[in-house]
């Protein structure tokens, strides 16, 4: 699942896009009870056996935090938050950093390295 097109955009879209939401979603969570995000990441990710992004997630919602100057907000069942949706669109490419969020240079080049990380290791651990 290296290369995934999705046809009504005609490009190539990211393949992680549930998991990232999923993962925004769980991490939010452990961060609001104040428990260690990557422990639960872990542990969802795990049932995809996809734990080892567990990390990955939680550098991207962490630099993402930083780079909008405040909490991510995530939605609930199917709707999708507009923090959610930047996310996948920023993963997807449907988006751009620099369009869709004014933050320093330094935030926007962490946020940068994040994005493109998490598209590899996202493609790396679903290619099975």
């Amino acid at each position: 699942m290296i290369s995934v097109v999705d046809t009504a955009r005609g490009r190539p879209s990211f393949p992680g896009s549930k998991l990232a939401t999923d993962a925004a979603r769980c991490w939010r969570g452990a961060r609001d009870r104040g428990v260690p995000a990557q422990h639960c990441l872990h542990a969802m990710l795990s049932a995809t056996n996809c734990g080892i992004l567990a990390p990955v997630f939680d550098s991207l919602m962490i630099l993402c935090e930083a780079a909008l100057g405040r909490p991510v907000a995530v939605g609930s069942g199917a709707a999708l938050s507009e923090d959610e949706r930047l996310l996948i669109g920023l993963l997807d490419g449907s988006r751009h950093r620099r369009a869709s969020i004014r933050c320093t240079e330094s935030a926007a080049s962490a946020l940068d390295c994040a994005l493109r990380s998490t598209r590899i290791m996202v493609k790396l651990a679903t290619a099975h």
